[in-house]
């Protein structure tokens, strides 16, 4: 019986930690409907009067971005913004044959006219944020707008986002990410819904009330003053982004996030890629969270809800783990529910990830028919995309929680880049890409026995108890099958 009750107390804990996780949500779905009610009205550079225009740097951080360099440097020199105030760094710490193809079209650039220059480290000290702290140097800009390779920002992005800074308690605007390929396949339809509801719901539900925030990484522009106030960016976690954000309003600068200025952007294609980025975000959020907590609690400034927030913030990627232990311990559970009738009360702890769904449910909902639309047609897309993304998302939570477990115990890993496609269309391909990883990981063997794991959790369904079954867990063990199939068999996909 004691190996039962510390199954059930671990189980009801990480039960918990998830509803709770889920009433934050729904408190910035509240946040984001009174957000759009409500107009406030931000003093702006004036740019029909030259003086007030201001000098802006673009930094352009790339490692390794054959298929998309000659499509980002055109994209950006088309930025509409004059020619004097504009300076572009090109911060390149590749190591293979895309230097010399970049050096090459930057000279070309330079021979037009255009203030760029290309940048060069003789190592990877830092990897991202080493760069851009490298160009931060030299960086004639007071103001510092941030690309990553497959971004793609429209002609008038400056103009959009600029004019905010005119309010000198602003240290950052960052703008939406809009998906170039969001229809490409199931696994860039996931990301995109995925980092839509971020965002929407949380950037503009924690914005709107104060709550901090984070920078993206990309798409965004920071006051270099700000940048070097909060002590300039480091590379002790792998989400450099979340590290600088939270540093600079502990020090009370304030950041302006635009949900109507979208930067395009391409999406991972295949299941590696997507392994390396989620990785890296949810490993980066566990030592941001072991960084700054203590930071967040002792500022005698912020009110309780912002620190909470804040806690909840640097805690998203440990979701995953928590979703993980919910996941492994329901069969057990199952089990015992069957075998202890006495402790029948106990299991309505149970409900709670039903009632999280429904939250999730309904706040994901809120941000679906804002850009496709409130017919029943819709909905239904809706539901099934929803539970398409829930199923992937828990089939990737192994993976993820051993990001997260690095990053809570302080193990360090190397910045690993998400390799670029250059694609937008079913038609494009990313075959013979040379950056993907050529053998999947070891931890695919685990997610194709946590698939047939699950299969018996169903199984299960039928077998326990003297009643006939019992099919409560049915529909989640479903999902985890389904979910842990997709990333399995994708994952072993040969690449050519």
């Amino acid at each position: 019986m004691i190996l039962e009750s510390i199954i059930i107390v671990i189980y009801s804990t990480a039960l918990i930690l998830i509803f709770m996780y889920a009433l934050a949500q729904l408190n910035l779905l509240f946040n984001y409907l009174n957000a759009n009610k409500i107009s406030t009205e931000s003093p702006k550079f004036d740019f029909t009067n030259q003086t007030e225009i201001p000098h802006v740097t673009i930094q352009l951080p790339v490692y390794n971005e054959l298929y998309v360099m000659e499509r980002l440097l055109d994209n950006i020199v088309k930025l509409d913004y004059p020619s004097h105030k504009l300076e572009i760094q090109v911060l390149d710490d590749s190591n293979d044959e895309s230097i010399e193809s970049t050096a090459k079209q930057i000279k070309s650039l330079q021979k037009n006219g255009v203030d760029i220059k290309h940048i060069c480290r003789t190592n990877r000290e830092g990897f991202k944020a080493g760069a851009l702290k490298e160009g931060l140097k030299i960086a004639k800009g007071e103001f510092i707008a941030i690309f990553d390779a497959d971004f793609l920002p429209k002609s008038d992005w400056l103009k959009r986002t600029i004019p905010f800074f005119k309010d000198i308690k602003i240290g950052v605007v960052q703008t939406r990410w809009g998906h170039i390929n969001r229809d490409y396949s199931i696994l860039t339809k996931v990301q995109a819904f995925a980092l839509d509801a971020h965002f929407t719901l949380e950037q503009v539900g924690r914005s709107s009330k104060g709550h901090f925030i984070n920078f993206n990484g990309t798409a965004g522009i920071w006051r270099k003053d700000c940048i070097l106030d909060a002590g300039n960016w480091e590379g002790d976690t792998l989400t450099e982004d979340l590290d600088l954000s939270y540093r600079a309003q502990l020090k009370d600068w304030k950041f302006k996030y635009l949900e109507d200025v979208e930067t395009p952007a391409e999406l991972p294609v295949v299941i590696s890629a997507a392994r390396s980025q989620q990785f890296r975000w949810n490993k980066g959020g566990a030592e941001n969270f072991r960084k700054m907590i203590r930071r967040v609690f002792k500022n005698k400034n912020l009110p309780l809800k912002t620190k909470i927030h804040g806690m909840l913030h640097l805690l998203n990627s440990t979701m995953f783990l928590n979703v993980l232990i919910v996941g492994i311990l329901s069969i057990p559970m199952l089990y015992i529910k069957n075998e202890y009738t006495h402790l029948k009360a106990y299991f309505y702890v149970m409900s709670f990830f039903v009632i999280s769904t429904l939250i999730f449910f309904i706040c994901y909902w809120y941000m679906y028919k804002k850009t496709h639309g409130n017919t029943f047609k819709d909905f239904v897309q809706y539901f099934v995309m929803f539970f398409t993304f829930f199923s992937i998302a828990m089939g990737f939570s192994l993976h993820n929680s051993i990001a997260v477990i690095e990053g809570h115990i302080g193990k360090r890993s190397d910045f690993v880049r998400t390799p670029k496609f250059n694609i937008s269309s079913i038609k494009d391909s990313w075959k013979n890409n040379k950056y993907l990883r050529k053998k999947p990981s070891l931890n695919v063997i685990l997610e194709g026995l946590l698939m047939l794991y699950f299969a018996f959790g169903m199984y299960s369904a039928f077998v326990v108890g003297d009643q006939g079954g019992d099919f409560g867990l049915f529909p989640f063990h479903l999902m985890l099958f389904l979910g842990f199939g997709f990333v399995f068999f994708n994952s072993l996909k040969p690449r050519a």
